[in-house]
């Protein structure tokens, strides 16, 4: 339960923010109002954790704006890309209980995987530098959730560069990846084993395939909205790096859609379908709520009710840059550590040097910051996709950092 005072606000149209802050942490309360009114913000939750205790928690708006069903506590959000913070986390976790070595060949656990990683380490498939970003097959979506295809299509794909050579985002090959070396290792699949070695310890609201009970709790998503001419005048360079990105047939395109598989998602796509929700894409299709969130990144940098994940060691190996530079598939410079984004002027807001978290497609965020004990979640229905970073995350952070 969070200390400090309840709050509601009333946002009129824009419906009620509702939670408790703690004295100290107002301006993150002052930030996330200030979301609604003039940044466009529909439905969404925030929630801060300090020395293992939740500071902040709220949520607030519209989870079906046109059926006026409001945002509460019972909402649950599929979060995209900062669902790899969760994957990678299960890696670590086997890493650091001895059924995994990350620095030895990945073929150790994963002998079919040869045609893109031969002698590469395990760690490799962590920090996007396997030369895997996408497939030259083309599956349809029932195959991609199937599993099995996709981790087929992978082990007999030839990298796209040479393996620990360079990095470029995985932003959905990542999840199979990651998750059949967790299988391996583990003898579970990596929901199941995020659900049993996380989720039920913490009491986290967190599925990587959510079970269909929980499905009518799901915001969906919606719309992206473009950028302004306005903005897009203020920086040319990045238009022609997102042009250069998207354009048909770049890597950048064919790595955000599986070559195709999973279409564009500017209304969500597939990923507002329960169908998705209830499979396992490890690296995009995670369902919670910022109070989880948050919860989870504060027991991987401290106890959390008696529960800790990453001892210090391993949190050292999460939160170091591994691969930092020109990214090969986002065509713009990226900072990672071993799964997680690591605070870099490229990356997504965090709170200072040894920040380490993921961000997701359309703004949310979650993120931990051992120095200062600090765990942040940010999740959203309305998707936004800026070419400067998403300003609601940003003025968020920009809050927390101004509390004690």
């Amino acid at each position: 339960m969070t200390s400090g005072s309840a709050v509601t606000v009333d946002m009129g149209e824009a419906g009620v923010v509702r939670g408790v802050v703690a004295e100290g942490f107002e301006p993150v309360l002052g930030a996330f109002v200030a979301n609604f009114a003039r940044r466009g913000e529909c439905g969404a939750g925030v929630c801060v954790y300090r020395h293992g205790r939740p500071v902040v928690d709220l949520y607030g708006g519209w989870a079906q704006p046109r059926r006026h069903v409001p945002y509460d506590d019972q909402t649950l959000q599929l979060v995209f890309s900062t669902t790899k913070g969760a994957t990678a986390l299960c890696a670590h976790l086997a890493a650091q209980r001895g059924l995994c070595d990350l620095d030895a060949p990945v073929t150790e656990l994963w002998p079919e995987l040869t045609a893109g990683a031969r002698s590469a380490p395990a760690r490799w498939l962590l920090t996007h530098q396997i030369g895997l970003p996408t497939i030259d097959a083309t599956l349809s979506l029932d195959q991609a959730l199937a599993w099995a295809p996709v981790v087929d299509a992978l082990e007999h794909q030839a990298p796209y560069w040479e393996p620990g050579t360079a990095h470029g985002y995985h932003a959905l090959t990542f999840g199979w990846l990651v998750g059949e070396l967790v299988r391996r290792a583990t003898g579970r699949n990596v929901g199941r084993y995020f659900a049993d070695e996380v989720a039920a310890p913490l009491g986290l609201e967190f599925w990587i395939g959510l079970p269909p009970e929980e499905h009518h709790r799901v915001a969906p998503l919606r719309l992206a909205r473009l950028p302004t001419g306005q903005q897009l005048a203020a920086d040319p360079a990045s238009l022609h790096i997102w042009a250069e990105m998207l354009r048909p047939g770049a890597l950048g395109i064919r790595a955000l859609t599986l070559n195709g598989t999973f279409g564009a998602f500017g209304r969500g796509g597939p990923f507002n379908t329960p169908e998705l929700w209830a499979a396992q894409v490890p690296a995009a299709n995670g369902i919670t709520n910022a109070r989880s969130l948050a919860r989870l990144y504060a027991a991987m940098i401290g106890p959390v009710d008696g529960v800790q994940l990453l001892d210090p060691a391993q949190r050292r190996l999460a939160s170091t840059p591994q691969a930092t530079g020109p990214d090969r598939v986002l065509m713009t410079d990226t900072c990672f550590g071993l799964g997680f984004q690591c605070q870099h002027p490229a990356s997504a807001p965090l709170l200072g040097p040894g920040s380490f978290g993921h961000s997701g497609a359309g703004g949310s965020l979650g993120f931990a910051h051992p120095d200062s004990g600090t765990a942040f979640g940010y999740v959203m229905n309305q998707l936004r996709f800026g070419l400067q970073g998403d300003d609601r995350t940003a003025r968020l952070v920009e809050a927390l950092r101004s509390c004690p």
